[in-house]
């Protein structure tokens, strides 16, 4: 239990302060906001050119192992280019690329090789989990016959129109639970059907897997733990990009009582702004140190209970505070807040995103309790 509750570790390595910088110009230079709201509407969600760079500078292959084309830096090193993104509200199938290779690194290992080969070369690829909307469920639905071949639907599967590989959760006739290595284009059109998400940047889809054969199953007792540090991983990115954003809606938010003036008195000299917006920053830093805590406890092996507790602590305590800042967000630019042409709408937008994304502040401190009181 001390060992738990003592642990304090934060790792910032060389890598990541490189990568952070490069990371941060890579995103103020090719997502602007105006870019950012060109790409609401358009179908994929993203920029096809800037997706082919962040490949050409090897983030879909940072936390896989050289053998596989990766630089083998692991996931510590993501959690500088995710904020980064999300800072930028960077719309691209990064976060979903980087999962689905963690889990079938973790599920199956070498023999995959080549399936990793593609994800680290440019493939985009993503995780089938959900059967509904429960975070918490067992999500094995899915069943998969001697045969591979598949039955069954998946709810909520981010970026799948332009994954190359999906990795669907399921469970074989024995009722144990199986990683299913399907190919994107083997799911045809009429089996797809997209989803309307809050945030706007993002893109999801049902899929209908009934009659598709998988690739390859993955099965054994590898897969148990791989589909758990999936979810962990999962909610830990989720909170590094919940961090970039309500790093920019921070800014946002001080550089409009900066500027707007009441009664004659610019609207950050009352202390019922001023307060809320220490509050956000607070928060802010609180939920960074969090999540770099995290990515410092995550090796290439199973998460030990430590890095599950700080994985959990990072991701409801982000989900707060981004919830938080959109809010205050809104209500503080007034009238204008509500309305689409203001930012505000963009970041409670994915502030409602990441609250429920791996499941919200709830559903971790739930998990929480028992490990930190013995319950």
């Amino acid at each position: 239990m001390s060992a738990i509750i003592g642990s304090k570790k934060i790792d910032f390595s060389e890598e990541q302060g490189m990568l952070l910088d490069v990371a941060r110009e890579f995103v103020k230079d090719k997502s602007p906001g105006s870019e950012v709201r060109k790409l609401l509407e358009s179908e994929a969600g993203f920029s096809e050119p800037v997706w082919q760079e962040l490949v050409d500078l090897g983030w879909t292959g940072i936390n896989l192992p050289e053998s596989v084309g990766g630089s083998g830096l692991g996931i510590a090193a993501l959690i500088p280019v995710v904020e980064s993104m999300g800072k930028g509200l960077m719309g691209t199938p990064l976060v979903s690329t980087v999962l689905a290779a963690e889990l079938i690194r973790r599920a199956g290992g070498i023999a995959e090789e080549d399936v990793l080969e593609d994800i680290s070369g440019g493939c985009a690829a993503t995780v089938a989990y959900l059967d509904g909307s429960d975070w918490g469920g067992t999500n094995t639905g899915v069943s998969v016959d001697a045969d591979g071949v598949l039955s069954g639907s998946k709810f909520m599967v981010p970026d799948a129109a332009q994954a190359t590989w999906i990795a669907v959760v399921g469970s074989d006739a024995a009722g144990d639970a199986v990683v299913a290595l399907v190919a994107g284009s083997d799911v045809t059109a009429q089996a797809q059907a997209s989803h309307a998400l809050i945030d706007l940047t993002k893109r999801a889809s049902t899929l209908d897997f009934t009659g598709v054969k998988a690739q390859r199953v993955l099965s054994g007792d590898k897969v148990a733990s791989a589909i758990r540090d999936y979810l962990l991983i999962g909610a830990l990115l989720t909170a590094a990009e919940a961090v970039g954003s309500t790093s920019a809606c921070l800014a946002g938010i001080v550089d409009y009582l900066k500027t707007r003036k009441q009664f004659g008195k610019l609207i950050g000299s009352f202390q019922a702004l001023k307060h809320p917006t220490v509050d956000i920053y607070v928060g802010m830093e609180h939920s960074r140190s969090l999540v770099y805590h995290a990515s410092s406890e995550i090796d290439d092996g199973p998460l030990s209970t430590e890095a599950e507790v700080a994985c959990r602590m990072a991701k409801a305590k982000a989900s707060d505070t981004i919830q938080y800042a959109g809010d205050r967000s809104v209500q503080f630019h007034g009238g204008f807040g509500f309305t689409w042409e203001c930012d505000s709408s963009l970041f409670i937008r994915r502030a409602a995103w990441s609250q429920q994304q791996f499941g919200d502040a709830m559903h971790h401190r739930k998990r929480l309790a028992p490990l930190l009181l013995d319950a």
